[in-house]
């Protein structure tokens, strides 16, 4: 969303937003009024959809606060620039302020269109998560040491307050716009329940990231992982992960077992191994030649690419493809597969990890292909549970609608014994983040992977992308993801299964 738009709030775009856990961005580059209002309304669509209306009052004067001092820091930089003042000196800062507030007032217009001619933005980034509602202001001008001192005391001193008239009778310094504003912003986190841990500003090599970070309620967030165990509970038809996998798996743990022995085993079920041999001749696995044989496919992909095949494999069969929403959910996660093998294949050359990362994208989405299973007489059961527990409606049809599908997709992973590192890339494919960091390359790639699929879809845009995964594969802009996606989509839909 950019300024240059008509400022219409588009709730279908929220609902997505906040049911696949894709960040909501709206980026503007002088922050006028009307995008003031704009980005207030969306706030409010924003905080009802995700049932969280009683928080905007509080979160509403969070975003002015911060979107202001964010313009306001964009000014001052253009302000140096033109004054030939290094804002990082501190004799030189401190000139530099003396006159900033009277000249910026007195033509404001002519700083406003140098910051936009030189492309400094303001974004106001919201996101429902799975544990929390996360709002960020970022800006692309990196706060100085001095300055980041200067707010940190400010929030520091903040504490001290217990009121608005506490904060108004102490003698504020007010040379800095981010002075008494960020002090009332903490005492707004106090009427929440909050502290200031909840709040920090940070910068990066191109950034200043101001976040604030409410955690939901923790009965809420009980009932809501009780729901999504209920309805992994009452998949009837998916009770266990196949026997004749499970055998084979544990043959492929054993240190003991030659490869002999596993082809053998495999070819006592001949669906399987007619199947298998179809899904390795198959574009996921890009072999050089046609293989005809069980033995030569366990030879070719050795122990490690069979596990993983078998994971894949029992998966579709047990969550099938009958249904359109099944097969487009199929084919999206084929697509993220791909794109995630080619990340790490391009850009990590992490020849280890790759088989894993395949399968990671491949099974992401399984969660949204149980959701899609779920049949009446389980939804009348776990509607049951919702009444017990006092569970709003719209918290199932959240969950319903996919607001919680990697959970749901987890929980059953788990359940059917996947390792924990598969585990890791269905929970947080849209929680980078949160994942453990022994994983995070497994995640980021999966996360990123889906991402790329999103904006070529038209679900998402660059600007929603995670910074820290976009640092981690060298890319810096939206041109290259445009090429990144280009290249890959043609590769897939040369290969496609």
């Amino acid at each position: 969303m950019a300024e240059e738009h008509e400022l219409i709030v588009d709730e279908n775009k929220i609902k997505t937003s906040i049911r696949s856990g894709i960040p909501l961005t709206i980026t503007t580059y002088t922050l006028p009024h009307e995008i003031e209002v704009y980005i207030v309304r969306v706030l409010a669509v924003f905080l009802r959809l995700a049932g969280h209306e009683n928080l905007r009052d509080y979160i509403e004067y969070c975003i002015q606060e911060l979107s202001v001092n964010a313009k306001k820091a964009n000014t001052k930089r253009v302000y140096f620039m033109e004054k030939c003042l290094d804002i990082n000196d501190p004799k030189q800062y401190k000139e530099g302020m003396r006159n900033f507030k009277k000249d910026m007032f007195n033509n404001l217009a002519h700083y406003l269109k140098l910051q936009k001619d030189k492309g400094l933005y303001i974004k106001v980034i919201m996101l429902y998560s799975r544990d929390a509602l996360q709002i960020e202001v970022r800006n692309n001008v990196v706060v100085s040491k001095i300055e980041l001192i200067r707010i940190h005391d400010k929030i520091a001193r903040s504490r001290q307050y217990s009121s608005l008239e506490d904060a108004f009778s102490q003698v504020l310094d007010d040379s800095e716009g981010a002075g008494l504003g960020l002090v009332v912003l903490v005492l707004m986190l106090k009427k929440m329940g909050l502290t200031e841990d909840c709040f920090d500003i940070t910068r990066t090599e191109s950034e200043t990231v101001a976040r604030l970070i409410v955690p939901l309620d923790q009965t809420v967030l009980t009932n809501v992982t009780g729901i999504t165990k209920e309805i992994v509970a009452h998949i009837n038809d998916l009770p266990h992960f196949p026997e004749n996998i499970i055998r084979v798996q544990n043959m492929l743990s054993n240190p003991k077992s030659d490869m002999k022995d596993i082809a053998g085993k495999i070819s006592v079920d001949p669906a399987m191994t007619a199947d298998i041999i179809k899904v390795v001749n198959s574009a996921q696995y890009m072999t050089t030649k046609k293989i005809d044989s069980i033995s030569e496919a366990v030879k070719i992909l050795g122990i490690t690419g069979i596990k993983n095949l078998l994971y894949s494999y029992g998966s579709q069969k047990l969550l099938g493809d009958d249904t359109e929403e099944k097969k487009l959910l199929w084919h999206h996660s084929y697509k993220t597969a791909f794109f995630a093998f080619n990340l790490v294949k391009n850009f990590q050359h992490d020849k280890s990890s790759i088989e894993d990362i395949y399968l990671g994208g491949m099974l992401h989405d399984m969660g949204k292909i149980v959701l899609a299973a779920v049949n009446p007489d389980v939804n009348n059961k776990i509607k049951s549970f919702c009444e017990e527990k006092n569970v709003p409606p719209i918290t199932l049809e959240d969950i319903r609608a996919g607001m919680n599908h990697a959970e749901v997709g987890a929980l059953l992973a788990e359940k059917w014994n996947f390792p924990e590192n598969l585990v890791a890339a269905i929970r947080f494919h849209h929680a980078p983040a949160d994942a453990p960091e022994k994983y995070r390359l497994l995640v980021d790639s999966v996360y990123l992977a889906n991402m790329l699929c999103e904006i070529e879809d038209g679900g998402a845009v660059y600007e929603q992308v995670d910074g820290s995964v976009l640092s981690r594969f060298n890319i810096t802009n939206a041109g290259q993801i445009e090429k990144i996606i280009n290249v890959f989509s043609k590769g897939f839909n040369r290969e496609k299964p």
